[in-house]
């Protein structure tokens, strides 16, 4: 049976680690196995940095609607039952940039919580 010796595809993997650890400093862009583990470790990092992003946006836009919020007379979670007894259906990030950028509309939705809210059933 022939050897094989994978030159092709060796090359390929090398050139695609030499890619992505380019701008790395010294022996983790020169030499394979140094490339191969901090690639791999950059890897990991992205990965779960693409978790924590979507956690750390959350807790800003609940930030910012608690602010605005709180300066239309209401806390965030007082704003945010309000809204869904309304019937309002918007999510944090919309609510978020209109607190922002448009604090009349934001005002509106809040008059609207409250006006959900006073005329909630007392619960039982």
């Amino acid at each position: 049976m022939p050897r094989a010796k994978r030159g092709p595809k060796r090359l390929e993997k090398r050139k695609k680690l030499e890619k992505l650890s380019s701008g790395y400093r010294g022996t983790k862009s020169k030499l394979y196995r140094s490339m191969k583990e901090s690639v791999e470790r950059g890897l990991k990092f992205a990965y779960v940095g693409r978790k924590l992003k979507k956690r750390d946006f959350r807790s800003l836009w609940i930030i910012r609607i608690g602010a605005a919020a709180r300066i239309n007379g209401l806390n965030y979670s007082q704003f945010m039952h309000g809204l869904k007894v309304a019937g309002i259906e918007l999510d944090r990030r919309a609510l978020a940039d209109l607190a922002v950028n448009e604090p009349q509309t934001f005002a509106e939705l809040a008059g609207s919580a409250k006006k959900a809210l006073g005329a909630e059933p007392a619960a039982a």
